[in-house]
């Protein structure tokens, strides 16, 4: 009887210490939003639209004292808070360890490679402990002496959120214009600084954009303003140095509103630029920049469908265009002809190259150029011999960055891949001899880009289109169904995702995981069409490519389901939310940072920024045809009963972009409806917008709260 007992007692101590502890979040009760039904109907279908109450107006937001439906709001997104502080609170000291780990990997005391303007070197650099940056000029003859010209970590005293947006220099070099966000709305408030004396001007312009351009008569700025309610930027003003905002010049209002518009000063300094834009069309406006009172002039009238970009250079305008070339391409004209019919070729069309940008130099034209998905810089002399830059990475970004001198053989550009820090290079264009400026320090002891294996594979979608993955693992790691695999896309306004190095993500990398980007349709790696094949009607091929490149991942034995992962903000945000309704149980685990996920109710919306400039990207929901094509993948109005994966969404109170409603109407409707009991947490910042946190280091407490929701499903602990 002593054997049987001793026997039934050892069975149920290997039984109890086998069990494995309830995870956290089932031990606290997850928040439960109120419903109160909102009906919605157009072309005669209503939708119910339980939490419509969460949206606040801007005046509710800034009100001193909260109206009851803002108390509701605040005490929801409060609680989510107090939720995902309960259930990760036992990774609190894994994600210290994480932000100290990546904070660490990056040199305090850094400083930019300088860049050489009008007689001034001008670069930024951070001081030990300093959160924000320095902005410095010395000239290129003299004694050497550095001018601090903004001093961030001062200036940003006393703010929870601060941002330095766009500065500009006048033409005499005495005068700084320079801009300030303080809530994180992107509305910025420019001021003028004296270099010289060191003088704050009395001159102050509120509700701009941010960038300010300067006449050559060094008194008379050109700015862009923004739409109170929508913030779509839409007139630009004539300020005189000395004069209250009120007496400023409106010299163009942009009436579109599907259209926003800017200005700028040509690399030459000769011109001033208007730039009217939207998804399919841009129209530019010059003016001499001696004349700042003249009348302003069209290069080529707008049409629908046809996108140019101009640079000066001597007596003509060189202009990239989509004019019968799809893929773009270069062309020129008369400064004093300059509608379509007087432009001539300067770089044909091709097929199969994508015409990304170009640089003008006195004996060289240089191209960046996109081929098979991949960035390329091409030399060219004006008398005809040319040559590309090569790059041996298979998966690399390569760009010409500061490049504000025409005379001379030198070119500047940036260069980093998966497993190479970002590196700044001068490249002589005559002799093809280059030296490394500067490659950004990783510290830590361990590091080399030797230890990392990045490669280039495709997926084949079910429409038999090859999709790139560029992918980067520790050597060592083995491909295998226990292998965690991080997979991160965007695809969308035909912006391509770009294989660029991450300290932060060595954290990942260093702890077994593969990371995966999948260049889906809707950007615009492989050329134009790319971007035209995952938008409008034909946006759910940037959902099933992402789905595809899973599938594919998991086939090739890099991981299985179980310990698959995925990550998109913003629009990616939106790939996200679809995803996880068409195959949720492809993923372990979903991370969607400020997601756009309320996609007909937002775009049914011409008050809320962003809505009217975007209908040539999603499309108008007023037309049915769109309508039923946008509900048939909008992430909120897809949410059924049925098991999700775990979870993670990201919002910021004061996002201009995405409201912070839309991920939170879209958790609160998930936890009524899903079946499963998977971790769903939100992270709503108070305090910030689209961008998140301001400064340096702020950032990387929700990369670490990511990278610990990961580790934590992996069972990974340290």
């Amino acid at each position: 009887m002593k054997k049987t007992f001793y026997f039934i007692v050892a069975l149920f101590l290997i039984f109890t210490s086998c069990k494995e502890e309830k995870p956290a979040h089932l031990l606290v009760d997850a928040p439960v939003a109120k419903k109160i039904p909102k009906k919605l109907t157009i072309h005669e279908d209503p939708r119910i639209d339980d939490y419509f109450w969460m949206r606040l107006s801007d005046e509710q937001k800034n009100a001193e004292t909260p109206d009851q439906q803002t108390q509701d709001v605040l005490d929801y997104l409060n609680a989510e808070n107090a939720y995902l502080n309960k259930v990760m609170g036992h990774t609190e000291a894994l994600q210290k360890k994480l932000y100290d780990e990546i904070t660490g990997r990056i040199k305090k005391d850094d400083e930019s490679v300088p860049v050489n303007d009008n007689g001034y070197s001008y670069y930024t650099r951070f001081e030990e402990g300093g959160d924000y940056a320095l902005y410095c000029r010395k000239k290129i003859e003299g004694d050497g002496k550095e001018e601090m010209m903004l001093n961030g970590p001062e200036m940003a005293k006393g703010y929870s959120y601060f941002g330095i947006g766009s500065q500009s220099i006048s033409q005499n070099n005495n005068l700084l214009a320079y801009s300030i966000d303080t809530v994180s709305r992107r509305r910025y408030t420019i001021y003028f600084k004296n270099l010289e004396s060191g003088e704050i001007l009395t001159d102050k312009l509120s509700n701009t954009s941010g960038s300010a351009a300067w006449a050559n008569d060094n008194k008379t700025v050109f700015y862009t303003t923004k739409d109170p309610e929508t913030l779509r930027t839409n007139k630009i003003y004539k300020h005189l140095l000395g004069t209250d905002q009120s007496k400023d010049v409106l010299v163009y209002e942009e009436k579109d509103e599907t259209f926003s518009c800017g200005v700028f000063k040509s690399k030459s300094r000769a011109y001033l630029m208007i730039v009217s834009s939207q998804t399919l069309s841009t129209e530019f406006q010059y003016l001499d920049a001696n004349t700042p009172n003249g009348d302003w002039k069209i290069i080529q009238p707008r049409e629908r469908g046809l996108e140019y970009q101009p640079d000066h250079y001597g007596d003509s305008f060189y202009i990239r265009t989509n004019l019968n070339a799809k893929n773009f391409r270069l062309v020129k004209t008369p400064v004093n002809a300059t509608s379509k019919e007087n432009w001539t070729d300067v770089v044909p069309h091709r097929e199969s190259v994508f015409l990304q940008n170009f640089d003008l130099f006195k004996d060289f034209l240089v191209l960046g150029e996109r081929l098979n998905g991949l960035r390329t810089i091409r030399i060219m002399k004006w008398d005809g011999d040319e040559h590309y830059i090569k790059f041996n990475d298979p998966a690399y970004l390569a760009y010409t960055s500061y490049n504000l001198d025409f005379d001379t053989h030198v070119l500047r550009y940036n260069y980093s891949s998966l497993t190479t820090p970002n590196s700044t290079y001068e490249y002589n264009m005559g002799t093809k001899e280059q030296v490394l400026l500067k490659q950004d320090e990783v510290l830590e002891a361990s590091f080399s880009s030797d230890n990392y294996t990045s490669e280039r594979l495709y997926a084949t979608a079910k429409d038999g289109t090859k999709i790139p993955i560029s992918l980067v693992y520790k050597k060592g790691v083995k491909k295998s169904a226990e292998t965690p695999l991080l997979l991160y896309s965007y695809g969308s306004y035909g912006s391509s995702t770009e294989p660029t190095f991450d300290s932060g993500r060595l954290s990942l990398l260093n702890r077994g995981f593969v990371y995966a980007i999948a260049h889906i349709r809707g950007g615009q790696e492989m050329g134009r069409a790319w971007y035209e094949n995952g938008k409008l009607l034909k946006k759910k091929n940037t959902f099933t490519d992402f789905i595809d490149s899973g599938e594919f991942l998991v086939n090739e034995g890099f991981t299985s389901s179980k310990h698959l992962y995925a990550l998109g903000g913003s629009a990616g945000g939106l790939l996200m939310g679809a995803v996880v309704n068409m195959k949720p149980t492809l993923w372990n685990g979903v991370i969607a940072a400020v997601p756009f996920v309320d996609v007909i109710s937002t775009m049914l919306d011409e008050t809320i920024p962003l809505t009217t400039f975007e209908f040539d990207e999603w499309g108008n929901p007023k037309d049915k045809e769109y309508y039923e094509y946008m509900k048939s993948y909008s992430p909120y109005d897809n949410v059924e009963a049925k098991e999700y994966p775990n979870m993670l969404i990201t919002t910021g109170y004061w996002d201009s972009q995405v409201q912070y409603w839309e991920p939170a109407k879209w958790v609160a409707k998930l936890r009524a409806m899903k079946t499963d009991n998977n971790l769903l947490i939100m992270d709503c910042n108070m305090e910030t917008g689209h961008g998140g946190a301001s400064g340096r280091f702020e950032k990387y407490k929700r990369t670490a709260l990511f990278y610990a929701f990961l580790f934590d499903l992996e069972k990974i602990k340290e």
